[in-house]
C-alpha cells in the first residue's frame, strides 16, 4: 500500500470524523441527572420551634444544583406556615424551578402534602391517593407525578411520595405506587420518605420492581438530622438498564429539617 493512498485514506477518515463525529459522540453519550429527595419538615428547623425558614431549604437545593427534587411535608396556605405562603410555589421561585404540589390532607385552613421541583418544564402532571387499611386510622398519603423531557427524545417520569407510619398501610401503598407507575412507558424515577428501612418488607417490595441507589453503613442514614441512625429516604428507578447510579450522597445539613436530603446522580 503506497504512501499516497495512505495519506488519502487518512484525510477521508479525518473528514468523516469532522462531519459526523459530534453526532456520533452525542448519540452514544449518556447524560447525567442529579436527583434530590428531601423531607423538609414544612421548612421548620427542629432547633427553632415555630420558625419557618424556607430560604434555608432553598439554599440546600441551590447549593447542590439538582435537576429534579422530590419534596415531602410541604405546607400550602395554612396557618402553621402562613396563610399566604405556598411553600411549593415559593421554593420554585427561590430555586428557579417548575413545581407541582399534591395535597394529602386539609390542614389548618390550607393544605399539606408532597411536591416536585423540576429544572425542565413539566409536560404532564398526575397524582394518586394512596390506599389505607380499613380502620387503621392512618394519615392520608399521596403520590405526585410529573413527565418531563430533559432532552428531545429522552422523556422520563418523576414521582414523589411519603408513606404512612403504619406498616400495613405502607405495604398497600407500595403496591399501589408500583401499579400506578407501571402504566407509564417512559423511564421512571421515584423519590420519597418511605418510613421504612432497607431490610423491611416495604422496601423489599419496591426492590422487586425498581433499582435503588445505595451507599453503605452509617453514610446512608437520613434521620434524625443530628447523629442520624437509620435510612428511610430513598431514590429508585426503572428500567435498570436505562439508568446507572454513579453517586449517592446524604447531605449533612443539620439545620433546615429533621431529615437529611439524599442526592443521587444517575447516568441516563
Amino acid at each position: 500500500m503506497n504512501k499516497a493512498f495512505l495519506r488519502t485514506l487518512f484525510t477521508i477518515t479525518c473528514l468523516l470524523q469532522f462531519i459526523f463525529g459530534a453526532e456520533i459522540v452525542t448519540a452514544n453519550e449518556k447524560d447525567t441527572l442529579r436527583i434530590i429527595t428531601y423531607n423538609i419538615h414544612h421548612a421548620n428547623p427542629p432547633s427553632k420551634p415555630g420558625l419557618i425558614d424556607l430560604e434555608a431549604i432553598a439554599a440546600v437545593i441551590n447549593q447542590n444544583k439538582p435537576d429534579l427534587v422530590a419534596l415531602q411535608e410541604v405546607d400550602v396556605n395554612n396557618r402553621r406556615s402562613g396563610k399566604n405562603l405556598n411553600e411549593a410555589a415559593a421554593l420554585g421561585s427561590l430555586t428557579g424551578m417548575h413545581h407541582h404540589f399534591v395535597k394529602a390532607i386539609d390542614y389548618e385552613g390550607g393544605a399539606y402534602g408532597v411536591a416536585i421541583l423540576s429544572k425542565w418544564p413539566i409536560q404532564q402532571k398526575d397524582s394518586l391517593i394512596l390506599p389505607m387499611a380499613e380502620g387503621s386510622n392512618g394519615e392520608p398519603r399521596v403520590l405526585a407525578i410529573v413527565a418531563v423531557e430533559p432532552k428531545p427524545g429522552k422523556p422520563l417520569v418523576f414521582a414523589s411520595t411519603h408513606l404512612d407510619l403504619k406498616e400495613q398501610n405502607r405495604l398497600l401503598q407500595a403496591e399501589a405506587i408500583v401499579k400506578k407507575l407501571s402504566t407509564y412507558s417512559q423511564p421512571v424515577i421515584l423519590g420519597g420518605d418511605f418510613n421504612a428501612k432497607p431490610e423491611s418488607d416495604v422496601i423489599n417490595h419496591f426492590d422487586t420492581y425498581f433499582s435503588r441507589s445505595k451507599t453503605s453503613g452509617s453514610a446512608a442514614f437520613t434521620i434524625p438530622e443530628v447523629n442520624p441512625d437509620r435510612e428511610i429516604d430513598f431514590i429508585m428507578f426503572r428500567p435498570k438498564k436505562r439508568f446507572q447510579s454513579v453517586r449517592h450522597e446524604v447531605i449533612k445539613e443539620p439545620y433546615a429539617s429533621d431529615h437529611l436530603p439524599v442526592m443521587v446522580e444517575l447516568t441516563y
